[in-house]
C-alpha cells in the first residue's frame, strides 16, 4: 500500500532504513523533505538495509485529486454576495492540491433549516477557511458546495483586529483580544 507523505513526516529510523531521495536524518529519525509517495527499495549491491525515498512526481500517486460528489473539501472564501460565497478549494479529502479549483456555496446550501432566512454575510467573510462537502459538479466555472451539516462550516476566521477567532456557538465566533463577536456558520469541531 502506498503511503502519501509531506515534509516533516517521520518515515522511519536509521536502524531499520537508509535515507534516499527526499528523506533526511534528524536525531536518528528519517524524515520526509518532499511531498509525494513513500517508496521502500530492497537492499542492493551488498547493502543490508532497505532504502526509503520519496517519489515526487507532479501528482503523487498519478492523477491529481479531483472533487467528486461527497468529497469533503477545505476551501478559502474569496468573495461574499447576497446569494452565495465563492471559494478556492485547497484540499480534497485530506489531500492538498497544487492547482486550485473554484467552488460556490449557495444560500440554500449553507444550512439544513430556515434556508430562506440565511444571510450569507452573517455566515462567511472573505479569507475565512471552511470545511464543505461537494454536492454537485456544478457548471464549468465552479463546483457547488454545502455546509449544511453540523461538522461543516467555518473552521478558521480572523477578527477585524486580525486575530484568529474562537468558536462560541454554531453561529458566532469571538475575538480573544477585543472580545467582539462576529456571526459565522461555525463547523462543529
Amino acid at each position: 500500500m502506498e503511503k502519501f507523505v509531506a515534509p516533516g513526516d517521520k518515515v522511519g529510523e536509521v536502524r531499520s532504513y537508509r535515507p534516499g531521495h527526499g528523506v533526511y536524518v534528524h536525531n536518528d529519525i528519517l524524515i520526509a523533505s518532499l511531498v509525494g509517495t513513500l517508496i521502500t527499495e530492497k537492499p542492493t549491491n551488498g547493502e543490508t538495509m532497505p532504502l526509503l525515498r520519496v517519489s515526487s512526481s507532479k501528482y503523487a500517486g498519478g492523477a491529481p485529486p479531483l472533487p467528486d460528489i461527497g468529497s469533503v473539501v477545505t476551501a478559502k472564501i474569496t468573495k461574499v454576495t447576497p446569494r452565495a460565497a465563492s471559494v478556492e478549494i485547497l484540499v480534497i479529502d485530506g489531500r492538498p492540491l497544487r492547482e486550485l479549483f473554484k467552488g460556490t456555496i449557495r444560500q440554500q446550501d449553507v444550512r439544513q433549516t430556515e434556508i430562506d432566512k440565511v444571510e450569507i454575510y452573517k455566515c462567511f467573510a472573505p479569507s475565512d477557511v471552511v470545511r464543505a462537502e461537494v454536492i454537485s459538479l456544478g457548471d464549468r466555472h465552479a463546483y457547488f458546495l454545502s455546509t449544511a451539516k453540523n461538522e461543516l462550516g467555518v473552521i478558521y476566521a480572523k477578527s477585524r483586529a486580525g486575530v484568529a477567532m474562537i468558536p462560541v456557538n454554531w453561529q458566532e465566533m469571538q475575538c480573544p483580544v477585543s472580545k467582539a463577536r462576529e456571526f459565522r456558520k461555525v463547523a462543529k469541531q
